[in-house]
């Protein structure tokens, strides 16, 4: 015999025959469910709508709206779409059958029914749906885990990767500031343009993320740069300067070598664009490729003028430190031949965040 429910399941009945719907609901109390009895379809929908139940079994032949219209509009609201549907009708033909299946039933009962039938039925369909619910629910338990893992993994490459930017840094006259100062003005001036039409299809979340992330890397490549020219004071000879160059190609090399091990990275994809072509100037004239307009990475751009207005705002042994009024007025004395006239717009209207930036992380030395 199949023993009684363990639990109070409701289940909605429904059918325009009082004699029929009497009966179910006296099966059904005596198996131990919550019953709730409708003679019309259009009661039923509201009850439903009101508390899901745990399954429903449904007559077809019934006035507007009859079993199949019922159905329908059952599935087509996200939280009953997966209530089950017995179907009981004195229907037997197999193309009635297909129809019920065809709108969302999961089983057919023929009447007159067979009590001990329609108790199997109800109580196997109540079991798939209790371990289904309990499935999903195992289910994103796993996922939010399988997040939270990689969430922390992500951090501490993310902290890795920082630490190693902070070495590279560490060796001239850059600091520990200067890094997440770029890395936040890179996040400002991607927000900013996500905005625009023209960058919808290019500019999310996902992107402004990873580009925050990925700006550290800009100068990692210096650790392959001999002291002798990273950190001479005064100005660098033509030779001397060539060699400095070489910084963004020994960057992008290196993260492209952890490319191999992670190819579908777009962390790194945006951080080798970052490293080779953070030097690129609009009008062609910066290095190591000579790259026009477009051809140069956005992130690239973007990282050019974030880069460049920190640089102005800082002070070295062979230049003073500018304001951020006229660190602004040189960026924007820039646009259309250092810059992309569009970054430099960006920058315009989020020049009030780029000096609070500057305020929160210290004023750059």
């Amino acid at each position: 015999m199949i023993p009684d429910a363990p639990r109070k399941d409701t289940i909605l009945a429904v059918d325009d025959t009082p004699l029929n719907l009497q009966l179910l609901e006296d099966l059904l109390t005596g198996w131990g469910y919550r019953v709730l009895p409708f003679p019309r379809g259009d009661l039923a929908l509201e009850a439903a709508l009101r508390s899901a139940p745990d399954l429903i079994l449904l007559d077809i032949v019934m006035p507007e709206p009859d079993g199949f219209e019922v159905c329908r509009r059952l599935k087509a609201h996200e939280t009953l779409r997966d209530v089950p549907v017995i179907f009981l009708s004195s229907l037997e033909d197999p193309a009635t059958k297909v129809s019920a299946f065809a709108v969302g039933g999961v089983d057919y009962v023929s009447k007159p029914f067979h009590a001990e039938e329609v108790r199997a039925r109800v109580r196997t369909h109540l079991d798939l749906r209790r371990m289904r619910l309990e499935l999903e629910q195992h289910t994103r338990r796993l996922e939010d885990l399988v997040e939270t893992k990689v969430r922390e993994i992500s951090e501490a490459q993310l902290a890795t990767i920082t630490a190693l930017s902070k070495l590279a840094a560490s060796r001239d006259e850059d600091t520990g500031a200067h890094i997440e100062r770029t890395a936040a003005y890179c996040g400002i001036l991607a927000e900013t343009l996500g905005r625009r039409p023209e960058f919808a299809g290019q500019i999310d979340g996902t992107f402004v993320e990873n580009l925050r992330r990925a700006a550290p890397l800009h100068d990692i490549g210096k650790v392959g740069v001999p002291d002798r020219i990273l950190l001479k004071p005064g100005k660098l000879s033509p030779e001397e300067f060539e060699v400095m160059k070489t910084h963004t190609l020994i960057g992008e090399r290196t993260l492209r070598s952890a490319l191999l091990q992670h190819p579908g990275n777009l962390f790194l994809h945006m951080g080798m664009a970052i490293a080779r072509s953070h030097h690129e100037r609009w009008d062609g004239s910066g290095y190591p490729d000579g790259l026009t307009g477009e051809e140069i990475p956005l992130v690239a751009r973007i990282m050019a003028v974030a880069d460049v207005y920190d640089a102005l705002r800082s002070r070295r042994t062979y230049k003073a430190s500018l304001s951020h009024e006229e660190s602004g007025f040189l960026v924007q004395e820039g646009s259309g031949d250092l810059f992309d006239p569009s970054v430099v717009a960006a920058f315009r209207e989020a020049e009030a965040r780029f000096r609070e930036v500057s305020e929160e992380e210290g004023e750059p030395e």
